[in-house]
């Protein structure tokens, strides 16, 4: 579908309000659910891209990840105890900074095959549970949602990213296959994972000078049942309305970058911080593209989903879960963010 001047003007725009608006009005940074939700419709309806299939998808979509966090909150407030003591025995025994380096090595690289989502809500419960202050937490959060986007794309179960290329390359000339994904970018994905971990283990600031035990009265408040249906309400609308955006944005995508280089395509792939890197794959992966243009943008895809909480649904669930702000997001992530992109790209230009 060829859109009109005045519609790639209006979702260019679209693109900066989503952006930037949530960094800057403080009413859409506390209701950003609802504020997607409506950038979503408004995309949509500018590409007209609206019909029952859609708002079906829209609608079922969510459902699978909410009652994963829905089913994950109720059994992590059944079995919180137990998960705490595991907590103050790992830092207790091997130490706070051994703790994190390995929370984040090992949902890095299991992500891949319990998924994104569980890494994402074991990851959202233990960092409750860990002697840090909220600066601590944060990095914490943003360097294990960086791993476990890493990490997940290796394989077809992991995340939305490796289903839609492993199925768009099954046939000739690449004849994907479950280690398919593994064999292109598992070093680089390996080198990023412990990258991260390593960052993870630095963690220095706001760390609580008092025994792990004393978090047992803030841990077990928030696990009253009207929260956890609520977190997992705002899971509902958060991935509808990305759902939503990702369709209406979906047209200028396809006008715009679906037939640029690798080195085109890994720039323009930021846009994977607010836009599902699962449709931007859809877009520019076919039979015909070349293994390095697929490292090039897989590359760029994932480290991208990690610099705003829109990019990834392990960013959403844990910022859900703590309640980190976009401007909090944006502070611990987005500078790493580029700095591991240009790291990547000088990395891959050299290798490949």
């Amino acid at each position: 579908m060829e859109l009109s001047t005045l519609q790639v003007v209006l979702l260019s725009c679209l693109i900066l309000v989503v952006l930037f608006l949530p960094l800057t009005v403080h009413k859409v940074e506390e209701n950003l659910e609802v504020f997607l939700f409506v950038c979503g419709a408004a995309a949509a309806t500018v590409s007209n891209v609206w019909s029952g299939h859609l708002v079906l998808t829209a609608l079922e979509d969510p459902i699978k990840i909410t009652l994963a966090v829905l089913i994950a909150g109720l059994l992590f407030r059944q079995f919180n105890k137990h998960l705490q003591q595991l907590t103050q025995i790992s830092v207790k025994k091997i130490g706070l900074r051994w703790t994190l380096f390995s929370i984040v090595l090992i949902l890095g690289l299991t992500s891949s095959i319990i998924t994104a989502i569980i890494a994402a809500l074991i990851l959202a419960e233990i960092t409750v549970m860990l002697p840090l202050e909220r600066a601590g937490r944060i990095k914490l959060v943003t360097f294990s949602c960086y791993a476990i986007g890493m990490g997940a794309v290796l394989t077809s179960i992991g995340e939305p990213l490796g289903t839609v290329v492993i199925s768009k390359l099954a046939g000739p000339p690449h004849n994907a296959g479950f280690f398919y994904l593994i064999e292109h970018v598992g070093w680089f994905v390996l080198g990023g994972v412990l990258f991260m971990a390593g960052m993870a283990s630095s963690i220095r600031e706001g760390t609580i000078k008092h025994a792990p035990g004393a978090h047992a009265v803030e841990v077990g408040a928030d696990h009253d049942l009207k929260g956890i249906f609520i977190r997992a309400g705002k899971v509902y609308l958060f991935v509808m309305a990305l759902t939503l955006l990702g369709d209406g944005l979906k047209p200028l995508a396809l006008q715009t970058i679906s037939h640029l280089s690798a080195n085109w395509l890994y720039w323009i792939n930021i846009l994977s911080a607010v836009l599902d890197n699962a449709t931007l794959a859809a877009i520019e992966v076919t039979p015909t593209i070349s293994d390095r243009t697929l490292t090039f943008l897989l590359m760029s895809l994932i480290v991208s989903g990690g610099m705003l909480i829109p990019g990834n649904i392990p960013n959403i669930i844990c910022a859900s879960k703590l309640g980190i702000k976009s401007k909090e997001w944006v502070k611990a992530a987005f500078g790493l963010g580029l700095a591991l992109l240009i790291a990547f790209f000088v990395i891959l230009t050299a290798v490949l």
